[in-house]
């Protein structure tokens, strides 16, 4: 025999779960979202966008090293 409390408690822990997987899916979608802003678009030659990227990687870590207190 099943008391009410005991599915109250169940619909609760169902309904906590429901909460959770729609948390993490939105979530998981900020994160895609986030991530494609941060790739460069590969544009004219691989090997063009690969020069671009490596300089502004240098530029981007020189920029954080100049501004380190001594």
């Amino acid at each position: 025999m099943v008391s009410s409390s005991n599915f109250v408690n169940v619909a609760h822990a169902l309904e906590s779960r429901e909460d959770i997987s729609e948390y993490v899916a939105h979530l998981q979608l900020h994160m895609t979202l986030q991530a494609r802003n941060l790739v460069p678009s590969m544009k004219l030659t691989q090997q063009d966008s690969r020069q671009e990227l490596l300089h502004q990687t240098q530029a981007t870590i020189e920029k954080l090293i100049s501004r380190q207190p001594i």
